[in-house]
């Protein structure tokens, strides 16, 4: 996403702190001007930005400072803790209860992308295990219906509508009346685009919300207008209680930062990002994974809930197969079909610490897909006992005609059945380096059982190790799963 150049800024601005030879309040003020540039250039408020710049200089006292300190980590410290207040209204988001119906209605500028993040909120909730439904409160907009009815159908979301019925009011009160008889639990209503100079259309949206009396009403933010949105927000908080604001666009628009930060300004907490068309391009928004994905800190939090959400964390047999350092095409094989649950790849690796945001493109990630299930296929023509054999590509060297084989029955070269080989070979020599890292797969882990340095030489080791074609097809570290289930303990993990 566009925000990648402002993370991409902001670290190589810190980063240059690193190769000064003394730190002293010359080398801060020259890290912030370029941290403050980066901002104002992100389209965030410039008053907020000359608070966070005058807020770290507070922070920062040379005269005060002990010898032996710190002083980059410090700095480090209070650019993050003010770039986090940046985009956190300080209040905390409606969260729906199960077993209940939760009524959520959706407001906002026409074009917002309302109707598409919709679907992608209930489609979120319904991987959940949760039985969500979709209401088309637009009669305005031509076509509202039959867009909303597709996006559902496409992903098994039952929805109600009407051809013939114009008054949203009636609309919106007889869908969820059904929806609650029908023990639904996320019931969520799209309404028609507005704007604030129109009054009528204002009114309508509050005979709306005194009809289905929401449980949550969330403004959907165009990220594309940036410090715009503000008085938008503020106008339709004034007519109806919003109590949250998903931003959409956010992946191809440089004044993401402006929504960002006008959001905090009206003090309603963002719950969720959109970052591209697809509906698994949605993700929630947590204020210190943001930013820590945002300095390319990672978000090893968010990575192993993906992993805890697949339930993983009950196969044993590999997680003694890695502690031996042992890894098979076939396990392989079952992490490539894990992978493609977790969702986009660069959502993925934005999660791991040292890969930013900026580390995949949107055309880089499906190029990822498409070679990946190219891998698989691969896989698929090989026989059991090539797939369990514990040194494949010594069976392969020894057999050419084995590699010829598996070409032909997957429509690939021999080039290509190589290239697999050479790739599972540098990935099952990563797993053994981390068998070899102390407490890593110890059920009871802690932070104290891992030395900080062995991690660290094992983070360079990966990167030295595996080319970043190779660590986009395989999802980076999320190519072991169940061992990112152990990363609970790695140091700057703090359970909830």
């Amino acid at each position: 996403m566009v925000l990648a150049d402002l993370g991409r800024r902001i670290r190589n601005a810190i980063g240059k702190l690193g190769q000064a030879t003394i730190i002293n309040e010359d080398e801060l003020n020259a890290m912030l001007k370029e941290v403050c540039g980066a901002l104002i250039e992100s389209d965030v408020n410039v008053k907020l930005v000359a608070q966070l710049r005058d807020n770290v200089k507070k922070t920062i006292n040379f005269d005060d400072m002990a010898g032996g300190v710190n002083k980059r980590r410090l700095i480090q410290r209070a650019v993050f803790t003010e770039l986090m207040k940046l985009v956190d209204p300080g209040t905390t988001p409606y969260q729906p209860a199960k077993g209940k119906p939760n009524v959520i209605m959706f407001v906002g500028l026409q074009g917002a992308g309302k109707t598409t993040t919709c679907t992608k909120l209930a489609y979120y909730y319904q991987k959940k295990g949760w039985k969500t439904c979709l209401i088309c409160a637009d009669t305005f907009r031509a076509g509202a219906f039959d867009q909303l009815k597709q996006n559902a159908t496409k992903a098994r979301i039952p929805f109600y509508g009407s051809y013939t019925e114009v008054d949203p009011v009636v609309i919106a009160a007889n869908g969820v009346e059904k929806f609650k008889e029908e023990g639904f639990e996320i019931v969520i209503v799209d309404t028609s685009g507005r704007h604030k100079q129109e009054a009528s259309l204002f009114e309508e949206m509050l005979q709306v919300s005194n009809a289905v009396s929401p449980d949550n009403i969330i403004f959907v933010m165009d990220a594309s207008i940036g410090q715009a949105c503000e008085a938008q927000a503020r106008a339709f908080k004034q007519t109806v209680d919003v109590g949250s604001v998903i931003i959409t666009k956010l992946d191809s628009h440089a004044k993401g930062g402006g929504a960002l930060s006008a959001v905090a300004a009206t003090k309603s907490p963002v719950v969720f990002i959109g970052t591209g068309e697809h509906i698994d391009d949605f993700e929630p928004f947590k204020v210190k994974p943001f930013v820590q994905k945002l300095l390319g800190m990672g978000d090893i939090e968010g990575l192993v809930e993906k992993v805890n959400e697949m339930g993983l964390e009950d196969n044993e047999e590999l997680l003694k197969r890695l502690k031996q350092g042992m890894f098979t095409l076939r396990d392989m094989y079952e992490q490539f079909q894990n992978i493609m649950k977790m969702g986009p790849f660069s959502q993925i690796m934005s999660m791991i610490p040292g890969f930013g945001p900026d580390f995949m493109t949107k055309g880089g990630e499906q190029e990822s897909v498409s070679r990946l299930k190219r891998l698989m296929t691969m896989m698929d023509s090989m026989a059991d006992g090539e797939l369990d054999n514990p040194k494949p590509h010594d069976l392969f060297s020894k057999e050419p005609t084995r590699l010829a084989r598996v070409a032909r029955g997957s429509g690939t070269s021999v080039t290509e059945v190589k290239e697999l080989l050479t790739q599972y070979k540098k990935f099952a020599d990563m797993v053994k380096k981390m068998g070899s890292v102390k407490g890593l797969f110890k059920g009871d882990m802690n932070p104290k059982n891992i030395n900080p340095s062995q991690m660290q030489k094992l983070n360079q080791s990966m990167a030295k190790m595996i080319d970043p074609r190779v660590l986009q097809q395989m999802g980076g570290l999320g190519g072991l799963q169940n061992m990112m289930k152990q990363i609970q303990g790695t140091p700057g993990f703090k359970h909830k």
